[in-house]
């Protein structure tokens, strides 16, 4: 095999392998396992030489992953790819109901123009709404014909 060939495919796959970094997926990365493992195929003199040099490379890679989270310079650089603050009950956040079912068969009003997402008042609680597909003016009476886990669904009465 031509070393040129070979060396085209190790280049790309390291390159394909730090842009996984940065466009993360999941596909570039493991277009440059690949790339890489298939060039250490045509270098070395058998199978089991390159299952063993790419178990080694796939073992050194976890290894160092791993080893990174370890370190305060780099857990840093992997801080930066994760969320780290929490939507704790105390600071306001709170989950919504998980059923609005009662409501159902319900009158009320529409507080903000539907179109056709809003809010109405349904039984002295506000609620975020959407229509079956058209536009409901502000004040118009409405009625909740449907209820799908969180999503409240009103018809013009």
């Amino acid at each position: 095999m031509e070393p040129g060939f070979v060396s085209t495919l190790f280049i790309l796959g390291i390159i394909l392998l730090f842009l996984e970094i940065f466009i993360p997926g999941g596909i570039l990365g493991g277009l440059g396992i690949v790339l890489f493992s298939i060039g250490i195929f045509l270098i070395v003199d058998s199978a089991l030489q390159a299952i063993l040099y790419i178990g080694g490379m796939l073992l050194a890679l976890g290894i160092l992953i791993l080893l990174s989270f370890r370190f305060p310079r780099t857990r840093k650089f992997w801080k930066k790819f994760s969320l780290g603050t929490r939507q704790m009950k105390e600071a306001g956040y709170v989950a919504p109901e998980p059923s609005y079912e009662h409501f159902l068969g319900k009158r009320g009003v529409a507080l903000s123009q539907l179109r056709p997402a809003g809010v109405a008042e349904v039984e002295g609680e506000r609620l975020d709404v959407v229509t079956e597909g058209g536009f409901i003016s502000q004040g118009t009476k409405i009625k909740v014909i449907e209820v799908e886990g969180t999503r409240i669904i009103v018809r013009e009465e």
